[in-house]
């Protein structure tokens, strides 16, 4: 499902209950990453390429506030919530639809030109294209420091293979929150592969692999919906008073405490306090995710598109200068960003434009991989089936 998505630069399971709306796809499309297409036949639940497409708008457009936010200190405060649950409700769908993931080669096979294939592509692209647009001859490519958005390609790839460990252990997500903590106080980590990331998000995505269907029900109940108003409202008071008090980083996770500046025990008071503040919003969000199918319901299968394009265009209007505007800075102009950053992913998110990246974004690559023994057995197996049946009713017959 997958997706702070980035800070400025560092960058078999049971159907829903009572199927509203789409009934959810079956087991196969539940180790589909986000964007990825369901098989055949199948169908996908609303309610899910809802939040999806939804958490995308909110992450582009949180990237757009980010150079304008310090004019406004309610601007401010609005990044701060929006940071505080978008992505942790993409990784918590992500792990949820990871629940079946094995090392099934099929599956293996889908993880490497599905994550794997489009993180070497875009981490290659986009310091590429800051050297092109912002005539930075210094930029260098380097596959083991993600860049920008990045870095959710990686934390995918590892949280995937590491699905088997989550489903084996008896407290698995006791156990991924204390890696949390302890990432919190190692600044000797470093940035490669993003590890702070991967380890301080990790416990969204094995709350995920731990939910089931009804799970979501009970948030998409009438009940809930009215609450989360208050509560909401609630977070976006203490946003506005922690803005000249709190580091925004601490949102990002991509820090220790000791490299925020703060004493090394806040890192794991502060992980557990987020995680739960993170719950408590994305709660809210799903609550106020339509179930039905909607215009843009589609789109929620578009979603990796989006994410790892709509970078491209963010990127472009800093290096150029465009939120330089003045009037950009007022009331009107962060409107008016926020409305273009939305019609822009949603744009990003669309059939025509993932037909033109499908190549690099879901390439086959049918030629990279050996062939899968057990699944042509298995075809072999459904062809003679049916010649079996054939001669089993024959030989019925003429007994």
């Amino acid at each position: 499902m997958f997706h702070a998505a980035s800070s400025p630069e560092k960058a078999n399971p049971p159907p829903p209950h009572g199927r509203q709306g789409a009934p959810l796809p079956p087991v196969r499309h539940q180790q589909d990453r986000p964007g990825q297409r369901p098989p055949d036949g199948k169908r996908r639940d609303a309610f899910f390429d809802n939040a999806k497409f939804l958490a995308i708008v909110l992450v582009a457009v949180g990237h757009t506030w980010e150079p304008l936010k310090g004019d406004s200190r309610v601007l401010e405060a609005l990044y701060t919530v929006v940071y505080a649950f978008h992505m942790p409700a993409f990784i918590l769908i992500s792990g949820y639809f990871s629940r079946s993931f094995d090392m099934r080669p099929d599956r293996l096979r889908r993880l490497i030109t599905g994550v794997a294939v489009p993180y070497i592509v875009f981490e290659t692209a986009y310091p590429l294209f800051k050297r092109a647009i912002d005539d930075d001859p210094s930029m260098r490519i380097s596959l083991l420091d993600p860049w920008y958005l990045t870095w959710f390609l990686v934390a995918l790839f590892v949280w995937r293979l590491t699905t088997p460990v989550w489903k084996l252990i008896r407290y698995p997500l006791p156990v991924a929150l204390g890696i949390a903590m302890l990432a919190s106080v190692s600044p000797e980590i470093g940035d490669d592969l993003d590890l702070q990331r991967v380890l301080q998000f990790l416990p969204f995505f094995v709350l995920g692999l731990s939910m089931k269907a009804e799970h979501f029900h009970l948030v998409r109940r009438r009940s809930v919906r009215i609450l989360s108003v208050p509560v909401s409202a609630l977070a976006l008071a203490v946003g506005w008073w922690s803005v000249p008090r709190m580091n925004t980083g601490w949102f990002y996770h991509r820090d220790s405490a000791q490299e925020l500046g703060a004493p090394w025990w806040t890192g794991p008071v502060m992980v557990l306090a987020l995680f739960g503040c993170s719950l408590v919003l994305t709660a809210c969000f799903f609550a106020w995710v339509p179930r039905r199918s909607l215009w843009f319901t589609a789109l929620g299968a578009g979603t990796l598109y989006g994410y790892l394009l709509h970078g491209f265009v963010v990127k472009a209007g800093d290096y150029q200068g465009w939120f330089e505007t003045a009037w950009l800075h007022g009331p009107l102009g962060a409107l008016f960003v926020t409305v273009l950053a939305a019609a822009g992913v949603t744009l990003l998110c669309t059939s025509p434009v993932r037909r033109v990246f499908r190549c690099v974004m879901e390439p086959e690559m049918r030629w990279a991989f050996r062939p899968d023994a057990a699944r042509s057995a298995r075809e072999r197996e459904r062809e003679r089936q049916p010649v079996r049946e054939a001669e089993r009713e024959r030989s019925t017959v003429g007994a």
